[in-house]
């Protein structure tokens, strides 16, 4: 065994080593050190099968009842995003059931089977009208229409949940109501201490449930809602449903209009809006935040919790668990002896991103090892030559403009595929998915035409090495495309990712936990996800491989040639500033009017249209590409050539689209 292959081995065994550490670890934490149970589990429905993963306290037994709480997770994430509520409250003695809503993780039934409608309001329900134009008639893809009624409730009056086209609000709890249901009917569960919690989209499936069972003798005895919409109560019938002891957590950054009333920022005067006192009980001059108006004993107990958060780190903010967990104990009773701010669900979470880091990592090593066997050594080469290389004056020209042209295409294609690209929805299911796409193609136009005339511009002027110098042809033959050089390297990342996947499946089967940071990055695939991977791959590979052409070799530098470390990072940073630089400045003007009490930038410059999932989506998609960064530069430095980075980097990014987030 050489130099190389013997390194590559031992890296790869190290990080082996951590990962199983960080996961058995993480496992340990979830189950509570063997006093929790931790199983997963599907409920049988007639529009599909619901995935759960259910946490069960030894303490609860069928003679010795526990408390009962459904937690439901927001749009794009899963059951596992609930699991920092889940395994506080399981600490705390309550039996916890997290559920795959439609269209989300391993569920089967699909966005679609929420329901939808041909109409829309602009502001909270039960404040709108058609007269002043806040009850709007719209049309559409179906995919946009689900998305324009996720705040509207299938208990709402007929005039928001149906249409003169006979479409309906089906299902508004997404699966939640069966849930509950099941979750009460355990024999272990005491059905008069339940309750229900949830995060964004999870919010109305909350407020859902509690309305499908209000009256009943299981009705919820409590209701969080983190990052919730409130509405008026004339928007159902308030006389046949009451809602138990509701406690509403704030993010004060919340980059979703509808959670902040439509009002531009999250302040005094939201708190003593007609809308927030009606929900309050109180006037506006008593109105406080982190004030708790009401009795649990006759479930009329409201409180408004602030949190010095955005939208998406609500779930995991330790104020707001804290304030939940005194607000079920108070509703429901929990184990008292455990202080709410004695939490260790963020423990897990850490432990669980260096597992998935060490994952990502181990495709360096074995790609290592695939190099050293004869078939694979021919997917690397030399690096162009130095002849190629821009000056740094040029080098900054070209990434600026890479970068603004990033920036200013970001808002607009990511919205339009999210909601209106006319794509055929029987084949283009994945919805975040579809605005990246959208994103994608346009991004592939223009570089499509800034290569090919670099191409020729160089070739007229027996300049540079032809596509080789771009990375996409062989040095062997420069001047034509690399096509079998491509599917070399296919090949190559094809066997890297079978290795990761490997290593997932394997955690899933031992610990039942996947590879993510809070929210979902990688999950094994069922048949219907493995189809969408295949349906949005191409766009990726493409749009990755020109990326990589154009910042890794078109615009490489003079460090490239330097050996070591010193000459990746020298190359690094450059292709970093590249690839991320135009999303930052998306957050730059998004959070700098935000945290400045204005408004949130893309609502303020662009309108709230453009606003809400793609502006909260950076908080993940800034860090992902930083290491997709990493990735493309070691790898091109490696090979002399873009496509076995372009094509890891683009797998793990529909990976990431396809494994488990929404689907119609």
């Amino acid at each position: 065994m050489n130099a190389k292959r013997k390194r590559a081995a031992a890296v790869l065994a190290a990080l082996l080593v951590v990962l199983f550490v960080c996961m058995f670890a993480a496992d340990g934490i979830q189950r509570g050190g063997g006093s929790i149970a931790v199983t997963e589990g599907w409920i049988e429905t007639d529009v599909g099968d619901l995935m759960y993963k259910l946490y069960t306290p030894q303490s609860a037994t069928a003679e010795n009842k526990a408390p009962g709480v459904l937690l439901l997770h927001g749009y794009q994430n899963d059951h596992e995003t609930c699991a920092a509520y889940a395994i506080e409250l399981a600490r705390r003695g309550a039996v916890v059931l997290c559920l795959d809503e439609y269209g989300h993780g391993a569920t089967t039934a699909g966005l679609v089977d929420r329901g939808y409608v041909n109409h829309k309001v602009a502001v909270n329900y039960g404040e709108d009208s058609e007269a002043d134009g806040t009850f709007k008639t719209i049309g559409g893809p179906i995919r946009y229409r689900v998305m324009m009624n996720f705040s509207n409730l299938s208990f709402f009056d007929k005039h928001y949940t149906t249409d003169s086209d006979g479409n309906r609000i089906t299902d508004s709890s997404c699966g939640g109501s069966y849930a509950y249901a099941l979750l009460a009917a355990m024999d272990n569960v005491d059905p008069a201490r339940l309750a229900i919690s949830g995060h964004s989209m999870g919010t109305w499936s909350s407020w859902s449930v509690a309305a499908d069972f209000a009256g009943t003798d299981i009705a919820p005895k409590a209701v969080v809602l983190q990052c919730g919409e409130l509405f008026r109560d004339s928007a159902y019938d308030a006389d046949s449903i009451k809602f138990n002891n509701v406690l509403l957590l704030q993010a004060k950054y919340d980059e979703f209009s509808y959670f902040r009333d439509y009002k531009n920022v999250v302040n005094d005067e939201l708190l003593r809006s007609g809308l927030r006192t009606e929900f309050l009980g109180c006037t506006a001059d008593e109105a406080a935040w982190n004030t708790t108006y009401g009795d649990f004993a006759d479930g009329t107990a409201r409180r408004m919790e602030l949190l010095n958060t955005n939208h998406r780190l609500t779930t995991h903010n330790a104020h707001g668990i804290a304030a939940a967990m005194d607000w079920l104990n108070a509703a429901i009773g929990l184990d008292s002896s455990i202080a709410p701010t004695d939490q260790v669900a963020m423990k897990k979470e850490v432990l669980v991103l260096i597992a998935m880091l060490c994952a990502v990592a181990s495709l360096i090593p074995v790609m290592e090892l695939l190099l050293t066997l004869p078939f694979f050594a021919k997917a690397a080469q030399p690096l162009p030559s130095e002849a190629g290389v821009k000056s740094n004056g040029k080098w900054w020209r070209g990434a600026v403009i890479t970068m603004l042209i990033a920036a200013a295409s970001y808002p607009f294609m990511t919205q339009l595929g999210h909601g209106l690209l006319p794509l055929p929805e029987n084949i283009f299911r994945m919805t975040i998915g579809n605005g990246f796409l959208s994103w994608y193609l346009l991004l592939i136009l223009i570089m499509l035409g800034t290569s090919i005339a670099a191409y020729k511009k160089n070739k007229k002027r027996g300049a540079g090495d032809g596509w080789y110098s771009m990375g996409l042809g062989s040095a062997a033959a420069p001047d034509k495309m690399g096509w079998a050089l491509l599917g070399r390297s296919a090949l190559l990342v094809l066997c890297m990712l079978a290795f990761m996947y490997i290593l997932l499946a394997v955690c899933e089967a031992l610990f039942m936990l996947d590879f993510r940071f809070i929210w979902p990055f990688f999950k094994t695939f069922d048949l219907t996800r493995l189809g969408q991977f295949c349906v949005y791959i191409p766009v990726f590979a493409v749009f990755f491989i020109l990326n990589n052409s154009k910042i890794m070799a078109s615009s490489r530098c003079k460090a490239a040639y330097k050996p070591g470390f010193a000459g990746f990072m020298g190359c690094w940073w450059r292709n970093a500033l590249m690839m991320v630089g135009g999303i930052l400045i998306v957050v730059l003007i998004e959070y700098i009017p935000f945290f400045m009490d204005i408004a949130p930038g893309a609502d303020l410059f662009f309108g709230s249209t453009f606003g809400g999932p793609f502006m909260s989506l950076l908080i993940l998609f800034a860090p992902q590409v930083l290491v997709f960064s990493v990735l493309c530069t070691y790898i091109y430095r490696r090979t002399g050539s873009v496509y076995t980075g372009a094509l890891t980097v683009a797998s793990l990014a529909c990976w990431i689209v396809t494994g488990g987030s929404s689907m119609l």
